[in-house]
């Protein structure tokens, strides 16, 4: 065994920063590998502090306040800072006081660790620049918009020199027990996944979905093939005979299938689509409303304006914000209000 801290003869120091409505299980699954580590070994290999910008307690996307055990400067000396943060993203970026810090803990060499929207705050400091970055795939489209100078990727995890991110949720507990093999031991980092019931460590690169969930699973060859021709073209759509052609089938054929199999019309499900990257667009960027109608492939404003408000209960104007109350949809759905876009 040749762990890092066994041989430096002190703990690995290490600070969690919580913003406003992070994840709680988030949190929880980030900390938890490094107790069970701890535990196995018999030893404080790690040591940690979970702090928020000013000291005080923050809460969780789930309402749950969580108590911290200090402020930004409490971490000073830390060797490894994790950000935390999932809703209300552009309210943490905009925390200019959080991005100065960052960037003094990076020119000091401290290891930066982004989880779920941690990573765009790193990204907005310029700290995630030229490196890989493990983004969630409902965020990929705003992050790449948003931060092109970085190189996001549908992946689990991604460990780029002294940056770390990871896409959130069980993926945390992957890379947590990866990164006590980087600074400590395989062999224990194995441990530490057998006790939680891990089968195995994914590697970094795992993608997230092995296909888009836009509809119902066991769909054939010919439908699949058309839902990835309308995802390909969403700026410039193709009309529905277009989309068969390529999908090798007639128009009527092709219609009947997904009548049939996807539980709605192929212009309902190629909207859909395109309302996904819209509703992703308004949330994620700060492009204008016109910005993001053309580039879901609407050429008239207002006419989007009318699918969306029908779609969402809401104008596209009114739907800026990533929180816990703005519209969700649910592509994955067979039925309901999702399906009531004109056909016309």
């Amino acid at each position: 065994m040749a762990p890092e801290a066994q041989h430096s003869g002190s703990p690995r120091q290490i600070a969690f920063l919580l913003l406003p409505e992070f994840s709680h299980l988030g949190i929880a699954a980030a900390i938890e590998p490094l107790f069970v580590a701890n535990w196995l070994v018999q030893q404080t290999l790690f040591d940690w502090k979970v702090i928020s910008a000013d000291g005080k307690p923050v809460r969780a996307s789930n309402r749950i306040l969580l108590p911290v055990d200090g402020d930004l400067a409490s971490a000073d000396g830390v060797k490894t800072v994790f950000v935390l943060a999932s809703f209300e993203p552009d309210r943490a970026v905009r925390e200019r006081s959080n991005l100065r810090w960052l960037k003094r803990m990076a020119r000091f060499g401290v290891e930066l660790g982004g989880i779920e929207n941690g990573s765009l705050v790193l990204a907005e400091a310029g700290l995630l620049n030229g490196h890989t970055v493990a983004v969630h795939w409902d965020n990929l489209m705003g992050f790449q918009e948003r931060y092109p100078a970085t190189r996001p990727a549908a992946q689990l995890y991604a460990r780029s020199g002294e940056r770390v991110t990871c896409a959130g949720a069980s993926a945390i507990l992957d890379m947590m027990v990866a990164w006590i093999g980087w600074h400590a031991d395989a062999d224990l980092a194995g441990e530490v996944a057998e006790h939680l019931l891990l089968s195995g460590v994914r590697a970094a690169e795992r993608e997230q979905r092995s296909a888009p969930s836009d509809g119902p699973s066991g769909l054939d060859a010919a439908v699949a093939k058309a839902l990835a021709v309308m995802r390909a073209h969403v700026e410039e759509p193709l009309t529905c005979g277009e989309i068969a052609q390529r999908a090798g089938l007639s128009l009527r054929q092709l219609e009947r299938r997904f009548k049939r199999q996807a539980r709605c019309s192929m212009l309902q499900k190629y909207r859909l689509i395109r309302m996904a990257k819209a509703h992703q667009l308004l949330q994620q960027t700060r492009l204008s409303v016109t910005e993001v109608a053309l580039s879901c492939g609407f050429s008239s404003p207002e006419y989007f304006c009318r699918l969306y408000r029908g779609l969402f209960d809401c104008s596209p104007r009114q739907d800026r914000r990533q929180s816990t109350t703005a519209p969700v949809l649910r592509l994955a759905v067979p039925n309901g209000r999702r399906l009531r876009i004109a056909e016309s």
